[in-house]
């Protein structure tokens, strides 16, 4: 079962950056929308809460991210929020596509240009 997991994984790879700051977000635990979209701005990110609604609908449509009825502090709570998580896809995923970057992040190649700033030395 975690093979089948592993498997249709690498087959959202390589992920658009947008999709993986979701993601992140959502690593620590269920969040609301507006607490996710807080979150990826605490990284200096910008994001239309547009956006983000369009990129979670797509992201429960594919099975990544799920609704769920839980909610982290019921009392302080406004009813009309919807909580998201991460299900065991959607961490399959992110976890894929940040050994992916890391991967990239050790070559040499890659490293001598981002050192170079893309210039031709």
């Amino acid at each position: 079962m975690k093979r089948d997991v592993s498997a249709r994984a690498a087959t959202f790879l390589p992920l658009k950056p947008e999709v993986f700051e979701i993601l992140l977000a959502l690593e620590s635990g269920a969040m609301h929308g507006y607490g996710i979209l807080k979150s990826i701005e605490a990284r200096g990110i910008g994001m239309a809460a547009s956006l983000l609604y369009r990129k979670l609908r797509r992201l429960m449509e594919d099975g990544l991210v799920g609704e769920t009825v839980e909610r982290p502090d019921a009392a302080g709570d406004d009813a009309r929020r919807r909580y998201f998580r991460l299900t065991a896809l959607g961490e399959a995923v992110m976890g894929a596509e940040a050994r992916r970057i890391l991967t990239l992040s050790r070559s040499r190649r890659i490293r001598r240009v981002a050192e170079r700033g893309g210039a031709h030395a």
